[in-house]
């Protein structure tokens, strides 16, 4: 085997350890007290090694991040269609999302995350904003349905963002402050459906 491929494949495999380890060490002991000295010894590898994959826990933290919504968003976003229904287009999109939202994991993280920012509002902004960047993919078709003329909206980040927060409401944030479980699939498919309908009924 080539030398170059046997260490690739040792490289990504410790990667994978400092990944893991990572996520125990946030969920067990939450953002603030986890180490990277603690990340290295629950993965079994040096601390020069963890920072030679991330350089601060933070850079950390944001690839796990990352992972969780590559994992749970399989495939590219529907891009908007001017030949197809509105509300077809815009349930396919939640849908995507509230795969995400239900995705135990995530949840576990954002938790920490929401803990961590309570604490230090400059992270705060820093969290929030990664947590809200796969929420862009919403903003762009509507953004296109606007320059289209199916859509009358002054500001569309506004209008995105109130959508996210019609089911946010209910698959979000409830789970993550309060504990409650995660929505099943007919739960989740009437969100969705009830929140196109509101937002189309004011933007439409």
């Amino acid at each position: 085997m080539d030398p170059d491929t046997t260490h690739q494949r040792l490289t990504d495999r410790k990667r994978v350890a400092i990944v893991d380890a990572a996520i125990e060490e946030f969920l067990a002991s939450g953002y603030d007290a986890t180490s990277m000295d603690r990340i290295a010894a629950r993965a079994n590898v040096s601390k020069r090694t963890v920072y030679n994959h991330f350089p601060s826990k933070e850079a950390l933290f944001a690839a796990i991040l990352h992972q969780l919504w590559s994992a749970s968003l399989e495939g590219d976003a529907p891009t908007y269609r001017a030949d197809e229904p509105l509300r077809a287009q815009l349930l396919d999109l939640l849908g995507r999302k509230l795969r995400l939202l239900n995705d135990e994991a995530f949840l576990s993280l954002a938790r920490v995350a929401i803990a961590a920012a309570i604490h230090s509002p400059e992270r705060a902004r820093d969290m929030v904003a990664r947590l809200g960047e796969r929420e862009e993919d919403l903003t762009v078709w509507v953004r296109a349905a606007v320059a289209d003329g199916r859509l009358k909206i002054d500001d569309p980040m506004l209008a995105a963002l109130q959508l996210q927060a019609l089911v946010k409401a209910f698959a979000f944030w409830p789970q993550v402050t309060m504990g409650q479980p995660a929505l099943g699939k007919r739960e989740q498919q009437r969100v969705a459906e009830s929140a196109a309908d509101m937002f189309l009924a004011r933007y439409a």
